[in-house]
């Protein structure tokens, strides 16, 4: 009986007659939520929220890894997610309502899953926005130092990363290298701003005044804007997005004259292993995409457009993001691209030194990334709302604004929730944790499809995945998998199946998530040959949990889902609505 109630589904038509009914006005039943988004301003959603920190920033975290050899896990992270974003397709024009993939879980794997998936959407949105709003913080202060305004290092930095440069700076110099030599070595660039940040902070009450305040600004000024209604939200949008879709056509255009193609060999310079170890920072692009089912209330077609603004904004996307990446790795050496703004970098003074692209650049990316910014400011409150509605949080964030139109109370509390923690948080942990939790909702969605075309096969769908039997494909996918693995990657191979002297904890840690990974593609072939799945969920499948097999962070991921199951035991199963609450 336990087990029933963690497991009770909502079905199709109980979703679609809660979420009219909280989008209705008691007295006027008039729609609260503001249904005014085209198939065009779709579009332009999914390119603000895939087109900004992946491009101007993570990218040069992934390139460093990688080389010239990102470009190859960029088409294959684009694959993976447009398996993923077929799954999306279907969903939407099956279930129009906020909640995305939360939503679709309820439908499909039932509440426990809706709620873990809910609590994942956190880290892809508000979370994952904590990345978006330090990104930022990176290029307006480069911006400012351009025209001369130098915005204090301590007021621009996290805490832990200015404290650990400090450290390993004072440890140089203690072992006998000076500041001029440290100076003249590009390697210790990023340490040496952090050192001088600790060194000159003002001490308040025996703590060093070290935060980013940009970061905690900019998430001020967008939560603002997302507050006062979606069409200033729509209209913002459009506008970023024209501007900086212009200057990375630009930035390709006249990068491609200072391409050299040395640079791009080798192609992998640590081999396959080095360029899947940027699978985070790649897959942080591309997460954007699922934010446009969000809206689904304040759309004027929602069956039909979200379908269509998802796929078409991934596909311009990723024509962009590849041509970017060759232009960046073909300009420079991939050693020098671990930087918070790499496209501003290689047309700076130690790249190419292009004064005056580098300043467009600078300027486009501020534009670029607060587009992001608003995006998934935009999308978390709705989510929040979904969740509200079904009782599994306090009424209070399904609170509609009478004037705005917005969910009010949802919108602050996602402001509070990125801005405050951007002023000290770690861009990398938190990069890795993002990609985590959409990863896993990804999953979701494409096992909830699979579930759906069982469970509710005549259910109205206005776009449906081509069904190819994978009864035979899924087996060989696998053995390619897992061949592919061994080809490209035999030292992990080996390392992974080998016993080695590595402590317990520390192997078992690492090799879990390839474990897991490895025993689900042998259940996923024998699933899809006895019942003949369709093979485009199945290859969403496939794809999503390689890639989540290979980010590292899962112990953080592990706390924040702890976390999150002890608040749904603690309040959301007591007060659901499928409990008869509210």
């Amino acid at each position: 009986m336990f087990n029933e109630a963690l497991f009770r589904k909502k079905s199709l038509e109980q979703i679609l007659s809660d979420a009219n009914a909280g989008a209705l006005a008691d007295a006027e039943r008039k729609p609260i939520l503001n249904r005014t988004l085209s198939v065009f301003d779709l579009t332009a959603l999914g390119i603000a929220a895939i087109v900004g920190a992946g491009i101007f920033s993570t990218i040069g975290n992934a390139a460093y890894s990688g080389g010239a050899g990102v470009t190859l896990l960029f088409v294959f992270t684009a694959i993976a997610c447009g398996f993923s974003v077929l799954c999306y397709a279907e969903f939407a024009s099956m279930i129009p309502v906020s909640g995305s993939a939360y939503t679709y879980a309820y439908a499909s794997f039932g509440e426990l899953f809706a709620w873990i998936i809910g609590w994942g959407l956190i880290m892809e949105y508000a979370v994952g926005n904590i990345v978006v709003a330090i990104s930022w913080s990176d290029y307006f202060t480069e911006l400012l130092a351009g025209y001369g305004v130098h915005f204090p290092d301590y007021l621009s930095m996290n805490y832990f990363a200015a404290a650990s440069a400090a450290e390993k700076i004072n440890a140089m110099l203690d072992s006998g290298a000076t500041l001029e030599s440290l100076e003249a070595d590009v390697n210790y660039a990023a340490s040496l701003a952090g050192f001088r940040a600790y060194q000159d902070a003002p001490t308040i009450f025996g703590l060093k005044l070290i935060c980013d305040l940009p970061a905690f600004l900019i998430t001020a000024v967008i939560t603002t804007i997302v507050y006062l209604g979606i069409q200033e939200s729509r209209t913002t949008t459009n506008l970023m997005v024209a501007l900086k879709v212009s200057v990375i056509l630009l930035v390709i255009a006249v990068g491609a004259f200072y391409v050299k193609p040395e640079n791009w060999s080798p192609f992998m310079p640590n081999g396959f292993g080095g360029v899947m170890a940027g699978v985070s920072s790649v897959f942080f692009a591309y997460i954007g995409f699922d934010a446009i089912s969000t809206t689904a209330e304040e759309c004027k077609n929602p069956q039909r457009d979200l379908p269509r603004g998802m796929i078409y904004s991934l596909v311009i996307c990723t024509a962009l993001y590849v041509l970017i990446a060759l232009a960046l790795t073909g300009m420079t050496s991939y050693k020098k691209l671990q930087v918070g703004d790499p496209l501003a970098y290689v047309f700076g003074p130690e790249g190419v030194n292009v004064p005056w692209i580098a300043g467009v650049v600078s300027f486009s990316a501020v534009v670029a990334i607060a587009s992001v910014l608003l995006v998934f400011q935009l999308g978390q409150p709705r989510i929040w709302m979904a969740m509200s509605r079904d009782g599994l949080l306090p009424k209070a964030f399904s609170t509609i604004h009478p004037k705005f139109k917005t969910p009010s109370f949802s919108t602050i509390v996602t402001g509070l929730v990125v801005g405050i923690p951007a002023l000290v948080a770690d861009m990398n942990v938190v990069t890795d944790l993002t990609s985590i939790g959409t990863l896993f909702a990804f999953l979701l969605v494409a096992g909830g499809v699979l579930v759906l075309d069982k469970n509710a096969p005549t259910a109205e769908r206005k776009f449906k995945i081509p069904y190819i039997d994978a009864k035979w494909i899924a087996p060989a996918l696998v053995a390619f998998i897992w061949g592919g693995v061994f080809a490209f990657n035999a030292d992990g191979a080996r390392a992974f199946f080998a016993l080695d002297d590595a402590p317990f904890l520390d192997a078992l840690a690492s090799r879990l998530p390839m474990a897991i990974y490895f025993v689900g593609t042998l259940a996923l072939a024998y699933l899809a040959f006895k019942h003949r799945l369709s093979l485009i969920p199945v290859c969403a499948l496939l794809s999503c949990g390689y890639l989540i097999s290979q980010i590292s962070n899962w112990s953080w991921f592990l706390i924040w889902l702890t976390i999150g199951l002890g608040i749904y035991f603690a309040y959301g199963r007591k007060r659901s609505r499928l409990n008869g609450a509210r």
